[in-house]
């Protein structure tokens, strides 16, 4: 089955190249990224930090297709976002991006496993696989009792656990995370981390997490930068501080 990714496997699975952006504030051009070079290779974590105001969100969004640079280019496992259609975009992030949010922004009026049924749904897959993979990824998150319980009947945590699923159900080659942590309490964070790392290993996706918590940065593989609109790398640093820490 066509995958989405034109059979290109042998390309990394993400790539940006002199990726700029600016945004008008009080008619003067400001300019977040200036620049961007990032490949991710398959199964490699990678955060990325800075200071809030840097432009990591806006960096996450361009990766996976929601937002558009100004100029440079975007690439998944070689297909560039910029020459395909709106549809065409869609069915690549459906198919080979999952995204995870600080909010989890599941759908108020469905229960738990329609939220995570609702990528699959979109492929048109059959209804009993789609039930079956949605309530399987529930159950490996804790949730298998909450199934029809609506995000309204859930706590954040779980709520959380939730949106995590409804991103990973879909076996993306790359997860995108903003804060996925960062509206939850140390203890429930550190738990929905714990099975978002889990569950990534498993697959064997690749993981870009935008995040404020140093411990979390550390966690991963490369830790990178984003200050002045350019990206630096400060793995180094963050794996000396988490050793000596230790």
């Amino acid at each position: 089955m066509d995958d989405g990714t034109g059979g290109q496997r042998d390309h990394p699975p993400l790539r940006c190249v002199q990726v700029l952006k600016e945004f008008r504030e009080g008619g003067q051009a400001l300019r977040v990224l200036d620049g961007v070079d990032l490949e991710i290779a398959a199964g490699e974590r990678i955060a990325i930090v800075g200071p809030s105001g840097a432009g990591k969100t806006t960096l996450l969004q361009i990766l996976g297709g929601l937002d558009d640079p100004l100029s440079g280019r975007v690439e998944v496992f070689g297909r560039e976002l910029a020459s395909l259609s709106a549809a065409e975009r869609g069915r690549l992030r459906n198919r080979v991006l999952g995204f995870v949010y600080q909010f989890h922004h599941l759908l108020p009026e469905f229960t738990a496993l329609e939220n995570v049924a609702m990528p699959l749904l979109i492929r048109r897959l059959p209804l009993a696989e789609v039930e079956r993979r949605a309530g399987d990824l529930l159950e490996k998150v804790g949730l298998g009792e909450r199934l029809s319980h609506r995000p309204g009947e859930l706590s954040g945590g779980e709520r959380q656990r939730v949106a995590m699923a409804r991103a990973l159900v879909t076996e993306p080659a790359v997860v995108l995370a903003d804060e996925p942590t960062g509206n939850l309490d140390k203890r429930t964070g550190q738990r929905v981390l714990e099975l978002l790392l889990e569950l990534n290993a498993e697959a064997g996706s690749s993981l870009v997490i935008v995040t404020h918590d140093e411990e979390i940065a550390a966690r991963m593989q490369r830790v990178l930068r984003l200050e002045e609109g350019r990206l630096q790398d400060v793995t180094a640093e963050y794996h000396a501080a988490a050793a000596g820490g230790s």
